[in-house]
């Protein structure tokens, strides 16, 4: 049968807390040992009884391992700092722009345009302008390319109704044709005899 499950809280049994601990303990050591040579990690481990009982260990010297850690901690820190610094930068650009662009909008509008020097008035009247200017080409360029539609459509109009014309006129002539093999329609009399034999 296998084990039962251990439940996690504090033995009150002093000595078979104390056995617990040590036989954990061991274990852990081993661990960390066979995680440093299997695996070539620098591993630092450090244990404290509960009566104050120091057991550490370490693949090179706990010490060196510890101290490499609190540089990297701090380098780490610096980083982050740096990148959130980047960052919150990066956001008073884009929310400058933001409200530049918002402002600049307002003005085409023709909001807010007290505080403006005539400088910034003719800048926006050229943007005006501009915009003007190229709306009007590209009305023109539509009505264009709308215009050369309806063209290619009338075109293609007027060749179906020939088709359509042509194929009438046939029709109408068709039934002419056949009324020549009309049984209805009696023969002319024939005058005269036919000799079969030429004199």
């Amino acid at each position: 049968m296998g084990r039962g499950k251990v439940v996690l809280e504090r033995i009150e049994n002093k000595i078979n807390r104390q056995v617990t601990f040590s036989k954990r303990r061991n274990g852990m050591l081993k661990k960390a040992y066979e995680l440093s040579v299997l695996c070539d990690a620098e591993v630092a481990l450090i244990i404290f009884s509960s009566r104050g009982k120091l057991s550490e260990f370490g693949s090179s010297t706990v010490s060196q391992t510890l101290e490499k850690y609190w540089q990297h901690r701090y380098t780490s820190n610096v980083h982050l700092m740096d990148e959130t610094q980047t960052l919150y930068q990066e956001v008073l650009k884009l929310k400058a722009k933001y409200e530049s662009l918002q402002r600049s909008q307002r003005h085409l509008f023709g909001e807010e345009l007290e505080p403006l020097s005539i400088k910034e008035l003719y800048k926006i009247e050229k943007q005006l302008d501009r915009a003007l200017t190229q709306a009007r080409q590209k009305k023109v360029q539509l009505l264009l390319e709308r215009m050369e539609e309806l063209r290619k459509k009338e075109v293609e109009l007027e060749d179906e109704n020939k088709r359509l014309q042509s194929q009438l006129e046939l029709e109408q002539s068709f039934p002419a044709a056949q009324g020549l093999g009309d049984p209805n329609i009696e023969a002319a009399p024939v005058t005269g005899t036919i000799s079969l034999f030429p004199k």
